[in-house]
């Protein structure tokens, strides 16, 4: 197999491919033999009639088409690992030449265009100093959880007065635009000054009276009329307080397993603590990759970046063809910043050599079903039927890349002290022999949940 390669853009490149004839045979056999299963030819069983009479019954063309079709995705991905290229996409695949004939010598030639990953010099993790402000726990945050926890056994109470910030009350809507109703709700249950609802409804509350209503302007946030300014009259049915326990060694009993308040308190101090560490782990997880791409002019695929950026389109507006020039250039710095991290983890895994297990990969897939209460083989199997594998061995590359650079690195807090974050970088893998490479583990993991769904 003969390949070359021509940069179209820094992130895109297009290879072209011509297959010597002892490469492509393979495929002309499998693809004649699974035609013969499906064909019937007097004088011949199923599944044992001879090439050459599949060739004469079905035409040589079209068996070489079915086994180009085949052919043509293996192949790229075995001449894109030869000339090293890193892929970020689907390739565009286009066949220039088949042989019409088994006398024919036309070799089979196809290109490829496809997004890469574009070269840059990434800086060697090892002896990296990097600074990380240690967070504070102050009392206003013990506090402020202690106040959460009594919200949880707050009571509601109805009060005879005007509804205030902060009180709950029952309401009716109905939203009126050019003199018809086209949305109305009852009963709806509202925290005054929450701002969950809509625009203007938080100051037309403020001052109502059970029984008592008002009429503003708003735009509507959802349905058929999504965007337009309607005249919304709201009524306000109840109005209520909520009563919070006081703050004693009762309440500590109620609320934990503690039977003093300062007991309590303790232990709401110790858990902000550590949800502290977890924070500041999280901190040099991105500070490190932060001093990676330091100095780093990394282009980003043009193609990839404009399917992200949709995608987070629509996770900031309801309908993206509405979204705000704000949310496009939100969207687009995320899609930006979400690949350039993937670009540098990938390349920083490939540095520092990581390799992914089997069992790396399946626990990996196995936490995800978890996490959304699925049957982790079904799920597993669904991903690899659905051509996801490759993206679950990169994530998992990417996450071992990621915590192998970090333990290279001397993290001090702003006072100049070492770091301890071993128990969110764990400790380093160094069982070689259960280690195979990513493409391997993918392999593994694909055959053995085929095996299954054949067992089945």
């Amino acid at each position: 197999m003969k390949t070359s390669v021509e940069k179209l853009e820094p992130t895109k490149v297009k290879m072209t491919v011509t297959v010597d004839k002892e490469e492509l045979d393979p495929y002309l056999d499998e693809t004649r033999k699974e035609l013969g299963k499906q064909v019937t030819i007097p004088g011949f069983r199923k599944g044992h009639v001879p090439a050459k009479i599949i060739d004469q019954r079905l035409g040589f063309p079209s068996v070489v088409s079915e086994a180009v079709d085949e052919a043509v995705p293996e192949l790229y991905s075995k001449a894109a690992e030869q000339e090293k290229l890193r892929p970020m996409d689907q390739p565009k695949l286009d066949v220039d030449a088949i042989p019409t004939s088994t006398e024919d010598d036309t070799l089979l030639t196809f290109t490829a265009e496809v997004e890469v990953r574009p070269e840059f010099d990434l800086a060697d993790p090892n002896g990296m100093e990097i600074e990380v402000a240690k967070p504070e726990v102050k009392d206003e945050d013990i506090q402020r959880r202690l106040d959460n926890l009594r919200q949880r056994f707050g009571t509601l109470v109805g009060v005879d007065r005007p509804a205030a910030k902060g009180d709950f009350v029952s309401i009716d809507l109905n939203a009126v635009i050019d003199g018809e109703s086209v949305d109305s709700q009852s009963g709806v249950s509202y925290e005054i000054g929450s701002g969950t609802m809509l625009d203007g409804l938080d100051e037309a509350l403020d001052g109502l009276s059970a029984t008592e209503e008002t009429t503003f302007e708003a735009p509507l946030a959802s349905g058929e009329h999504e965007g337009e300014k309607a005249a919304i009259t709201v009524t306000v049915n109840t109005v209520k307080t909520e009563e919070l326990p006081e703050l004693d060694d009762d309440f500590a009993k109620d609320a934990s397993e503690f039977d003093t308040l300062e007991d309590l308190k303790a232990d709401i101090r110790k858990q902000a603590e550590n949800d502290s560490e977890g924070r500041q782990a999280n901190d040099a997880r991105d500070a490190f990759i932060a001093k990676l791409e330091d100095g780093l002019d990394i282009p980003v695929p043009t193609g990839v970046k404009d399917a992200l950026v949709a995608d987070h389109v629509k996770a900031l507006a309801a309908d993206p063809d509405k979204a705000s020039e704000e949310d496009k250039k939100k969207a687009e710095d995320e899609a930006v910043k979400e690949i350039t991290d993937q670009m540098v983890l990938d390349a920083l895994a490939e540095k520092l050599e990581i390799n992914v297990t089997q069992a790396d990969v399946t626990n990996f897939l196995a936490s995800i079903a978890q996490q959304y209460g699925m049957d982790p083989s079904q799920f597993i199997s669904s991903i690899v039927k659905n051509g996801q594998l490759g993206s679950a061995v990169k994530e998992v590359g990417r996450s071992k890349g990621l915590l192998a650079g970090m333990r290279l690195v001397t993290f001090k807090d702003t006072d100049g002290k070492v770091l301890d974050l071993t128990k969110f970088l764990g400790e380093e893998d160094t069982d070689e022999d259960e280690t195979v490479a990513a493409a391997a583990a993918a392999a593994q993991v694909a055959d053995q949940v085929t095996a299954d769904d054949s067992a089945k």
